[in-house]
């Protein structure tokens, strides 16, 4: 079953990340994971060797303040059981990667798990924003 089968059109910050299921789950194809990009807009969906993700990122004040993101990230990823790529490159370059890694590609958990971090509070941590 191909992940956007399962798609719905409830916002993504309203639902909760839930466990593969790795005997008929496949990764999201490249028109399914344009269908939710306008819902994590400040994401980019990249094309990794095969396997698509999304990445973001940001510049943090401080080196500290780029550990104080990535807290902030892991207590979010811990609640939804989903578990990002975290950056942190010249010390104040933070990017963020989400895909699903026990299939090798994207989810819907992917896109919920980043739009619940572009909800989060960490405008004080951040000197501007970046994409890339």
């Amino acid at each position: 079953m191909d992940a956007s089968s399962r798609i719905s059109l409830t916002r993504l910050t309203d639902k909760k990340c839930v466990p593969c299921d790795l005997k008929e789950l496949r990764p999201m194809n490249e028109d399914s994971a344009q269908t939710l990009m306008p819902q994590v807009a400040e994401w980019n969906l990249v094309n990794d060797n095969g396997v698509l993700k999304l990445k973001r990122s940001w510049i943090v004040k401080t080196f500290s303040k780029g550990l104080d993101f990535f807290r902030i990230v892991a207590v979010l990823a811990e609640s939804e059981g989903h578990h990002p790529d975290l950056h942190l490159v010249g010390w104040n370059n933070v990017t963020i990667e989400i895909w699903t890694h026990a299939i090798g590609g994207l989810t819907e958990n992917d896109f919920i798990l980043a739009a619940k971090i572009d909800k989060l509070d960490v405008l004080d941590l951040l000197r501007r924003k970046l994409s890339d």
